[in-house]
């Protein structure tokens, strides 16, 4: 998927996937698992534990980002 893509989903939820983000943010998913296994969120951002485990973000999540620095 591009980036385009991605936002135009993005815009259409509340919440996306962590491989949704990590494109997003031009990470692998890992990374942002791994951060949030470390600290309990990555950065600034908390996800949303859904029942089956996975982690769902906030859709506003870079501009989150771009506010916390």
């Amino acid at each position: 998927m591009t980036t385009t893509q991605l936002r135009a989903i993005a815009t259409n939820r509340s919440l996306l996937s962590t491989e949704e983000l990590a494109a997003q943010l031009t990470l692998r998913p890992q990374s942002i698992r791994k951060r949030y296994c470390q600290t309990g969120a990555y950065f600034c951002l908390r996800p949303v534990k859904m029942p089956n485990g996975r982690l769902m973000w906030p859709a506003d999540a870079l501009e989150q980002l771009a506010g916390a620095q």
